[in-house]
C-alpha cells in the first residue's frame, strides 16, 4: 500500500485524485493540504504543508505556484518523494525543483497523461524514420475557449521531443500569416485551436509525397492526468533521490 499526501486536495484535480484513489486498493491518501479546509474529506487536511505531521510514501502536488517553495522544503526535510504537477513555475522555482531532486526523489512532467507520454515515444520512432525522407512535420492542438496560452505546453513538449531527434536543428513556426513565404524544410509548425469545452487534443502530422501519417491523442476528461499522477506516485515511492518524468514511469 502506497500512502500519499495530496497537496491541493480540495482543488479540481485534487478532488478527482481523491475519488480515483478511493477506488484503488494499492494506494491511499493519508493526509491532504489545502488553504481551503471546508470540504469534507475522509483524511485529515492541513492548511499548509508545514503543518502536516503525517508520514507518507509520496506527495502528489496539484496546488498553486506560490506553494511550491514550502512544498519542496517539506519534501527535502522529511525525505518524502514528490510528484510536481503544478504548472506555470518560474525559472527560479524550476531551479529549486532541480536542486531538491539532489536530496529527494522528484518527478515532474509537462503532461501527466500516460497516453501523451506514450505518444512521445512513438514520435521519436516516426521522426527518426520520416524526417530525413522529406516528410514535413506539423502539430495541431485544440483546447477549450478558456485556455489563455497558445500553443499549449504539451504541444511545445511534443515539438521539443521531435526536435531532440533532429539534433534541435529545426525552427518552430507559430504564425505563418506574418511572413509571406513557402514552408521551409527544417521547421515544425504549431497551430492552436480554441473553442467550446475541448479538454485537449494533440495531432502530429507527417506529410510526405503522396502519403500522410497522423498520430493523435484526445483527452476526454482531466481524469487522465489524475491517473498519471497516481501511477507516478506509485513509481516514485521508495526512490531516494533524482529527477524523473513520465517516461520513466512508462519504461
Amino acid at each position: 500500500m502506497v500512502n500519499i499526501i495530496m497537496h491541493g486536495c480540495n482543488g479540481k484535480m485534487g478532488r478527482v485524485i481523491t475519488d480515483l484513489v478511493s477506488k484503488d486498493e494499492n494506494v491511499q491518501i493519508v493526509a491532504g493540504v489545502d488553504a481551503y479546509t471546508e470540504v469534507p474529506n475522509e483524511y485529515p487536511v492541513f492548511s499548509s504543508i508545514t503543518d502536516c505531521d503525517i508520514k507518507a510514501d509520496a506527495i502528489i502536488d496539484f496546488a498553486v505556484t506560490a506553494a511550491i517553495d514550502d512544498l519542496l522544503d517539506y519534501a527535502v526535510r522529511t525525505n518524502t518523494p514528490v510528484v510536481v504537477c503544478t504548472t506555470g513555475l518560474s525559472a527560479e522555482q524550476l531551479d529549486k525543483v532541480n536542486e531538491a531532486s539532489k536530496k529527494v526523489a522528484v518527478l515532474r512532467s509537462a503532461n501527466m497523461s500516460l497516453g501523451i507520454n506514450t505518444l512521445m515515444k512513438l514520435l521519436r520512432i516516426a521522426t527518426d524514420v520520416l524526417a530525413d525522407r522529406g516528410f514535413d512535420i506539423e502539430i495541431v492542438e485544440k483546447h477549450h475557449n478558456q485556455k489563455v496560452d497558445a500553443p499549449s505546453g504539451t504541444a511545445l513538449a511534443l515539438a521539443d521531443c521531435i526536435n531532440q531527434v533532429l539534433d534541435n536543428e529545426y525552427d518552430y513556426a507559430y504564425d505563418r500569416s506574418t511572413v509571406r513565404e513557402k514552408r521551409r524544410k527544417k521547421e515544425i509548425g504549431l497551430s492552436a485551436v480554441r473553442g467550446g469545452t475541448i479538454v485537449g487534443e494533440h495531432e502530429v502530422i507527417y506529410a510526405g509525397t503522396d502519403e500522410i501519417i497522423e498520430i493523435k491523442h484526445t483527452a476526454y476528461s482531466k481524469a487522465i492526468f489524475a491517473k498519471g499522477a497516481i501511477d507516478a506516485a506509485k513509481f516514485l515511492a521508495g526512490k531516494a533521490t533524482g529527477m524523473y518524468d513520465m517516461s520513466d514511469v512508462i519504461d
